[in-house]
């Protein structure tokens, strides 16, 4: 009997070490918020609420002693299972190997797609891997843990998973329930649904034998308008409980509840601009391409402030995008996909805090790792690329420094 190949046996060694990093980060710091693992009991109970209320803030009041959570409810759905055998109260205690295990299961399939993307080298897809696992916001939010960062390391996960499937057997009902799936996680991924009809590829060859001429010749196959078709009917599901959830909580299918949580002064303050605004355009991308941290005297002679930071401090390695093959229209696919899945973080009232880096942009970074993989398949990844990598995942270990001090 066979074992794995070197590269399989090379993935599944870095998602073992990956989750012993993130396990390792996280492990003494307890984020006091794990809302999924009580609303996934509640499920199994037959409620949408929580009987006691979980914290002050990002939390709805319903009356009669009932708590409604803003949050989009898949992370709970696929809590379901754990917390039928574990209980909501041990799933919590146990959070950070949980979430250890979604971020380490992120690198499983970002190895995936990196090699399904034609970077053939190992040694190049391990740094890619590193850029993806270590050098983004992906690091932070797996050792802050909380609700609202295990539903972004699941609807990171399901967007990987969408384009492993896409660079791979490409089954449009599979790729239309993930994208429903990632919607029920973080809205803004549903922006990214037409992109992926596209990545279907109406370019992909037939191949038949010409009998007559005795060669083989390839002709353009006809767009995927069935497959379309499936994979935008894939998605009603979610979309239905989506509307159907909010109007059992609320009264109103399209009142998600961030309208109404429980917010401090300051916050509120936004939100009375808009909960999304041209507003606070200006505020998200200062958070996103130029805020600083803060500069200390004593080690490690930086500071964040919770607020947020450049993700060209963070993950410079991501400009390793620009060299991708731009004459591909799936290179175009996933820059449309990378910026149009942001623009609702750009006029959202709420900026991400408390964060290092910038967390909304991880709905973005799963596209922007496959150009970055499109780029070094083509031309290599050379000396600069790597110091971008690791100048990177040095400013991220400073967040794993800092997860528990602000």
């Amino acid at each position: 009997m066979r074992g794995p190949d070197r590269a399989t046996a090379v993935g599944l060694a870095l998602v073992w070490l990956s989750a012993i990093v993130y396990w390792l980060s996280a492990r003494d710091f307890d984020s006091g918020r794990q809302d999924f693992f009580y609303l996934a009991d509640a499920f199994l109970d037959g409620r949408t609420w929580l009987a006691a209320q979980p914290g002050p803030f990002d939390v709805i009041p319903g009356g009669d002693g009932r708590w409604y959570v803003p949050f989009a409810p898949f992370p709970a759905i696929a809590f379901v299972p754990l917390v039928a055998i574990l209980g909501p109260g041990t799933a919590d205690q146990v959070e950070s190997g949980i979430n250890a295990a979604l971020a380490a299961a992120n690198v499983g399939l970002c190895w995936m797609l990196v090699g399904r993307l034609s970077v053939a080298d190992l040694v190049h897809r391990f740094w890619i891997v590193l850029l993806f696992g270590f050098s983004t916001a992906l690091w932070w939010v797996t050792a802050r843990g909380g609700v609202w960062h295990s539903g972004q390391l699941i609807a990171t996960l399901l967007t990987l998973a969408c384009l492993v499937e896409l660079w791979g057997r490409q089954r449009a009902v599979l790729v239309g329930l993930l994208a429903g799936a990632a919607f029920l996680t973080r809205a803004p991924l549903a922006l990214a649904v037409p992109f992926y009809m596209l990545l279907l590829d109406p370019s992909r060859r037939t191949v038949a034998a010409d009998v007559t001429g005795g060669y083989v010749r390839s002709a353009f196959a006809r767009w995927p308008v069935r497959e379309w078709l499936a994979l935008g009917l894939a998605t009603l599901p979610a979309i239905a409980f989506f509307f159907w959830y909010n109007a059992v909580r609320f009264g109103d299918p399209v009142e998600s509840g961030y309208a109404l949580a429980l917010l401090p002064d300051w916050l509120a303050a936004r939100r009375d601009e808009g909960l999304f605004s041209v507003a606070h355009i200006g505020m998200n991308l200062d958070l996103l391409f130029t805020h600083p941290p803060m500069k200390i005297a004593e080690f490690p002679y930086f500071r964040p402030d919770g607020l947020g930071m450049s993700v060209l401090l963070t993950s410079p390695g991501l400009l390793l995008a620009a060299r991708a093959p731009w004459r591909s229209s799936r290179t175009w696919w996933l820059l449309g996909a990378a910026l149009l899945v942001v623009v609702p973080t750009l006029l959202y009232y709420g900026g991400g805090w408390l964060q290092y880096g910038y967390r909304y942009f991880l709905d973005s970074i799963p596209f922007i790792v496959a150009l970055v993989a499109l780029a070094v398949a083509r031309h290599g990844l050379g000396w600069i690329g790597i110091g971008l990598i690791l100048f990177g995942f040095v400013v991220n270990l400073g967040g794993a420094y800092w997860v528990g001090r602000i």
